[in-house]
């Protein structure tokens, strides 16, 4: 699919005011809250600084490459900005989970307000599209 097809198949659950907002800030703190997760999980020292965190980020980024450079590269501000926050966290996975499972909440609380379910029940892939969704003005 090209990047338009996938955001606009993800805009069919995505309707209702309320719930857009609720994406509005609960997608990015879910991006977020993934990489703060991901990058406590221990690795082996041969690894030297890169962790999980990076290694989905590199995956992430080949699809959004798919989509094209500016997808590709509003993917690498958002992710350098996650990445670069991590140091003022002290890599507290519990403050990673908390942002994780509020903001997972809010989601079902604005798709049940919506009446639709989430895009990502039928495809994974859109866990990948909301960011890209979210800031789909920069897109033109």
């Amino acid at each position: 699919m090209t990047l338009q097809e996938w955001l606009n198949a993800y805009g069919v659950s995505h309707k209702n005011k309320t719930n857009i907002l609720i994406h509005k800030f609960c997608v990015p703190a879910i991006l977020w809250s993934v990489i703060v997760l991901l990058s406590v999980i221990p690795t082996p020292l041969f690894f030297k600084g890169f962790n999980f965190a990076h290694l989905v980020a590199i995956i992430a980024l080949v699809f959004y490459f798919s989509l094209g450079l500016k997808p590709f590269l509003l993917m690498c501000v958002q992710l350098s900005i996650a990445f670069f926050s991590l140091q003022f966290i002290d890599e507290s996975w519990q403050l990673g989970l908390g942002v994780f499972v509020i903001a997972w909440i809010f989601q079902f609380i604005g798709h049940k307000i919506e009446g639709a379910k989430p895009s990502f029940i039928d495809d994974l892939k859109f866990l990948l599209i909301g960011p890209l969704w979210i800031i789909k003005g920069l897109l033109s």
